[in-house]
């Protein structure tokens, strides 16, 4: 019998089997059987989203936990910002590849390339890269296919380099069941081709000083308070000095056109927990254009009463800081992903609200169990169902919670399993 026939026998066998939910949940203990084993994490996106950072420390946490002896090479896009101190702070063993030497001769050494969680390939450079002058072999790991921030006829555009790639990979798990299906559609036939959730559900750095500092500064308690995060059609990028970009005129008249439409039934939910509910509201950026959006869009226009229930964060933060502060919270809603991804992980309730021009990331919510918690802005039984269901989550937190927990549990069966995946192919 083949070594592949033999794992295909191992896992038909613990899925099959009467104890396969205890099994996958057991410590990998010993999983590195190459003992210094190297892997090349594609990751790191960018600094100013901290869902795009988010991605990072989460997939070395699971790396750490189920793979401990594996010599992690982090090639990043962007760690700046004061994000490589704090990745480096959580995990001091890790390598970051800085120098185009120091890449070159990773690629010489290194034992496995992986693509990390992201919004499309978007290391295609690096792992055409990795192809080109290594035969070593790679996976990609929770990613959006094909990842095109557009409306829905743009959804049948992809990259057939990036299906060429995904093709030769050893595994390539999808963040979402439409990508996957997508991919299916288009002529993926990579060997392992499944759905795993985002690695940012795995993220557990945390900033609690800093956190604690700013709820004590603003009289927001522990269990006490929701937060909030507003968003447009596009990220209005060109408005960040450092990204150098000049505006785009289609996309702002978009958002322009939209925006109303989309934080509106958030205000509403806003106004209704401060009324009829003993919550304060906390509204929090995602990215770094969120912090305009939130005072334009959901704070100004809330009235006098609801203003005084409500807090504006008013500066972009860390990661390490919102996870803490989500940890603190009694849930969130808004119309991001990753933030509600961070309260699933440390246990708490949250709401997504999306559109179809942030891809079909959303449905990773529905995948994951969390279908009530899942609403779509261009459908108007879903907007007219958001309010309801935000004073559900907070009027009634033992349901949400337990909501909650079997979702994450669902999450972790996945991870074990991709983990093991991962395994057999460093061995």
């Amino acid at each position: 019998m083949t070594n592949h026939h033999k794992n295909l026998h191992r896992r038909d066998f613990i899925k099959n089997s009467s104890i396969a939910a205890f099994a996958l949940l057991l410590p990998l203990k010993g999983l590195a059987n190459k003992k210094n084993a190297t892997l090349i994490l594609r990751s790191s996106w960018q600094t100013v989203n901290i869902g795009d950072v988010g991605h990072t420390p989460g997939v070395i946490a699971l790396l750490e936990q189920y793979l401990p002896n594996v010599k992690v090479l982090l090639w990043p896009t962007d760690v700046g910002s004061g994000v490589e101190e704090m990745i480096m702070k959580r995990f001091p063993k890790l390598i970051i590849l800085k120098t185009e030497e120091e890449k070159v001769d990773a690629i010489k050494t290194a034992d496995f390339f992986l693509h990390g969680s992201g919004p499309s390939l978007v290391g295609r450079a690096e792992l055409e890269k990795w192809v080109k002058y290594s035969d070593k072999p790679y996976g990609i790991y929770g990613i959006t296919f094909p990842g095109i921030y557009g409306l829905a006829a743009n959804r049948a555009a992809y990259n057939p380099r990036d299906l060429e790639l995904i093709n030769k990979a050893k595994f390539c798990y999808f963040r979402d069941s439409v990508s996957l299906d997508f991919a299916k559609s288009k002529g993926a036939s990579c060997p392992i081709m499944s759905f795993c959730p985002d690695g940012a559900f795995s993220i557990d750095i945390r900033d609690d000083a800093a956190a604690i500092k700013f709820l004590e500064q603003h009289e927001l308690e522990k269990g006490k308070f929701v937060c909030v995060i507003p968003q447009l059609r596009f990220s209005p990028w060109w408005e960040i000095p450092a990204k150098k970009q000049a505006i785009n005129t289609v996309k702002d008249a978009h958002n322009q056109k939209w925006k109303e439409h989309d934080n509106a039934p958030i205000r509403e939910a806003i106004i209704a927990v401060a009324r009829q509910t003993s919550m304060k509201i906390l509204i929090v950026p995602e990215n770094e254009t969120q912090v305009k959006i939130g005072k334009e869009m959901l704070y100004d226009p809330l009235p006098d009463d609801v203003k005084k229930k409500t807090v504006w964060r008013d500066r972009y933060w860390m990661t390490d800081e919102a996870v803490s502060t989500y940890a603190l919270s009694a849930g969130l809603f808004g119309l991001e992903m990753h933030s509600p991804i961070f309260c699933i992980t440390l246990g708490i309730p949250a709401i997504v609200c999306r559109f179809e021009e942030q891809t079909s990331k959303g449905y990773m919510w529905k995948d994951i169990g969390l279908g009530d918690w899942l609403f779509d802005m261009d459908t108007p039984t879903h907007v007219k169902g958001i309010t309801k269901a935000v004073l559900d989550m907070v009027q009634h937190p033992k349901a949400a919670k337990a909501k909650v927990a079997a979702a994450l549990q669902l999450v972790k069966k996945l991870q074990v399993e991709s983990m093991r995946v991962l395994k057999d192919n460093l061995t």
